[in-house]
Order: C-alpha cells, then sequence, then structure tokens
C-alpha cells in the first residue's frame, strides 16, 4: 500500500490570504498524484492544512470514486477544545472517510508525535505545506525525508513564484 499512499502534513494556522492558493495547489497535487497511481490519501485530521487537504480529497473523490480518504487520527478526544464549527466540518470529515483510525484511545503526551510517525510511515509521497523549521509539522516532513517519502512542499512553489515575479520586475526595471 505505501507506494500508492501519499501523506499530508502542514500547519493548523493559516493566514486567510492563503487559502485559496493552499486549496487550488493541494487540488492540483493530488490530482497530479492520482495521474502517477496514488490511490490512498492520509490525513490526521486536524484544523487547517488536513481540513483543507482532507476536504479536496472529498471532493476530488467525486470524479475518481476508487482514490480513498484515510484518516489517522490522534486519539478520540481530539477536538477538545475546538470552536464547534471546526468540530462539526472534522465529524462531516470523519463520516466520508473509508477508514478512522485512532493511534490511541485517550490523549497522551505522545499521540500527535505517533500520528505523524504512522502517516508517514504508510506513505511513500507527502504533500505539505511547511513555512517554518520548527513544531509537528517540520517534525513530520524531516521523518519522511529520512524515510524517503518524495515530498511536494506547496509553500516552496508559493516562494518560488514570488521570487520569479521580483526578479521579473527588477529586470523590466532596470531594462
Amino acid at each position: 500500500m505505501n507506494e500508492k499512499t501519499c501523506c499530508f502534513s502542514g500547519h493548523r494556522k493559516i493566514s486567510a490570504e492563503n487559502f485559496d492558493f493552499i486549496k487550488r495547489e493541494l487540488r492540483k497535487n493530488i490530482i497530479q498524484s492520482i495521474n502517477k497511481g496514488y490511490k490512498y490519501f492520509v490525513t490526521g485530521g486536524a484544523i487547517g492544512f488536513d481540513t483543507f487537504a482532507a476536504e479536496a480529497v472529498i471532493d476530488i473523490r467525486k470524479k475518481f470514486p476508487y482514490i480513498e480518504l484515510i484518516l489517522i487520527l490522534p486519539c478520540v478526544s481530539q477536538t477538545r477544545g475546538w470552536k464547534q464549527e471546526d468540530k462539526e466540518v472534522y465529524e462531516k470529515i470523519k463520516m466520508q472517510a473509508n477508514k478512522v483510525y485512532y493511534v490511541s484511545e485517550n490523549y497522551t503526551y505522545d499521540c500527535m508525535h505517533k500520528r505523524n510517525r504512522k502517516l508517514v510511515e504508510c506513505s511513500s509521497l507527502c504533500i505539505c505545506y511547511l513555512t517554518d523549521n520548527k513544531g509537528g509539522t517540520a517534525y513530520t516532513v524531516n521523518y519522511a525525508k529520512q524515510n524517503s517519502l518524495d515530498i511536494i512542499n506547496i509553500y516552496g512553489k508559493k516562494i518560488k513564484v514570488a521570487f520569479f515575479r521580483k526578479c521579473v520586475i527588477i529586470i523590466t526595471a532596470i531594462l
């Protein structure tokens, strides 16, 4: 299953100005992955990027009904302390997932860490949104690198595009 499985990892807090860009890039990269033979898409169920990824897979599944959304969740009480609106979105995603696994029945100090490792260990591709080299997303992406996963960092694509545009503007101004 690993060679046909893609996991997602990204930050919980995402600036609203980046929503459309991230959703568009997620959709594009998921479809490209499907065209390369990926069938299983695994996410950890967190607010932010995980939610965007799960929603994208659910939507894309309308066109590619054979793909599967698999949730690997840290614990049953993951949503404790979340806003009601976020809990409702989470429950809707869980209901539409093909499979749901829990790393732990109850919250433990390391259940999030174990969830992140499981995401990587069952995958060969990681689509991420990594903007900072610290925290859970950085750990997960580094773990993915150590496990020889192919990695697509959506944020990296944004930087390259922004840098390219700046260069064109500067070159144009000089000429």
